[in-house]
């Protein structure tokens, strides 16, 4: 078998409000793009990236896999991301390595997981993802603690989720604490609390407020402060565990972070850590640390959502609910719409490969709409209501 050929989109899925976050706001639109990789026998593979519009990055890569065997994931690896680090990271490699996967899968008649070491549980128990909204359903932002405590209960309500995490680091420091406080005085003391400013607070900051969450037993407090060094600091003087998707996000940085006793749970990324047979090198470095893992997002639609139902399924430690920006889209680019929350988890697609295939209709529909709206990327998030904001790091 062989890839003959590469085809690349890029599409934007509306969402029902803005999402804000440390360094600007989603602008009621998540984007990626998506990859499908053709082979000479018929079978195509689907992958997905996020980042901004990846369609010429993905396509200077076409000429090093067009021929090559997608089974033969170690040889791809090497010539795609392990010899052009000016042309290519592990985020593409990521959307490659899952389509060859697909490509696997749909060629044996499994699925994803049973390549990955097979499944051991049927369904991913997910979050309530809570970020401040500006323009959110029924109109308004939300400005108060009480906003978001709203929102983590009309989502456990609705979606049965049984944890939240707050996407910090947009209004004051200790109001965004109390959104824990009345999350843990609403929905009682089993429901899971985290808390993730993006390492945009002081080291001070992040250990006032660590002590001040210490009676509400929070899951992890992730990325609390910038760098290896503001994670160690922290991590120090506060009895939380320290979870990051940000130092480290690479096998480059594990080992100093490890030595650093900086880290106390890392979140697996599919893109960050060199795709899901990356993802499960990095487990294998946690379980001879000891360090817990849990499942990041990274605002992804249904293809790389199957991607990361399949993998997390295969990891005995990862027990903890999964990161999603899901519940914000109000649509999805795969046959049969966005896949379904039930109990508060989503299950792990069935069929062979990933388990989903492409709307065709959904995608001109949604590649219309990104030529429509662009890249925010490009704008670097710029938010509309406080459009001369920038983000400071440390400055609170």
């Amino acid at each position: 078998m062989k890839i003959v050929d590469m085809k690349v989109r890029t599409v934007a899925i509306p969402m029902n409000c803005m999402l804000r976050h440390n360094t600007g706001v989603h602008p009621g639109y998540l984007m990626r793009t998506i990859l499908e990789l053709i082979t000479d026998e018929g079978i195509v593979g689907l992958g997905e990236v996020g980042g901004g519009d990846q369609r010429g990055a993905l396509l200077k890569l076409k000429p090093r896999i067009i021929g090559m065997n997608p089974f033969d994931m170690e040889a791809i690896k090497l010539k795609v991301l392990r010899s052009i680090y000016y042309l290519s990271n592990s985020r593409l490699y990521g959307a490659i390595e899952i389509a060859c996967l697909d490509i696997q899968g749909k060629a044996c008649n499994v699925p994803m997981h049973q390549l990955l070491g097979g499944k051991l549980r049927d369904s991913i128990p997910m979050i309530a993802y809570l970020f401040w909204r500006y323009d959110r359903p029924g109109g308004g932002h939300d400005k108060y603690a009480e906003d978001m405590a709203d929102l983590c209960v009309e989502l456990n309500e609705t979606l049965g989720v049984q944890a939240m995490k707050l996407k910090a680091g947009v209004m004051d420091p200790m109001e965004e604490v109390r959104v824990l406080q009345l999350c843990r005085e609403r929905l009682g003391d089993d429901f899971g609390l985290r808390i993730d400013p993006n390492g945009v607070w002081s080291v001070a900051t992040a250990v006032k407020a660590g002590r001040r969450m210490e009676e509400l037993e929070l899951q992890y407090f992730e990325d609390p402060s910038w760098g290896i060094e503001g994670m160690r600091a922290v991590r120090q003087q506060i009895g939380i565990p320290l979870a990051t998707n940000m130092y480290p996000n690479k096998f480059d940085d594990l080992g100093p972070s490890i030595r650093q006793d900086a880290i106390d749970i890392i979140l697996t990324d599919l893109h960050y850590w060199e795709g899901p047979k990356g993802v499960k090198d990095l487990v294998a470095v946690c379980r001879t640390f000891n360090l817990g893992v849990a499942m990041h997002s990274g605002a992804e639609f249904g293809i790389e959502l199957a991607a990361m139902l399949h993998t997390a399924s295969t990891i005995p430690a990862m027990t903890m609910p999964g990161d999603a920006h899901y519940h914000y889209l109000e649509d999805d680019i795969i046959v049969e719409g966005k896949l379904k929350y039930e109990n508060g988890a989503i299950k792990v697609p069935e069929g062979s490969g990933l388990g989903v295939e492409l709307d065709e209709e959904k995608m001109e529909k949604y590649e219309r709409y990104f030529e429509e709206k662009g890249d925010y990327y490009a704008r670097f998030h710029q938010d509309p209501y406080n459009k001369d904001w920038y983000p400071i790091v440390g400055g609170i």
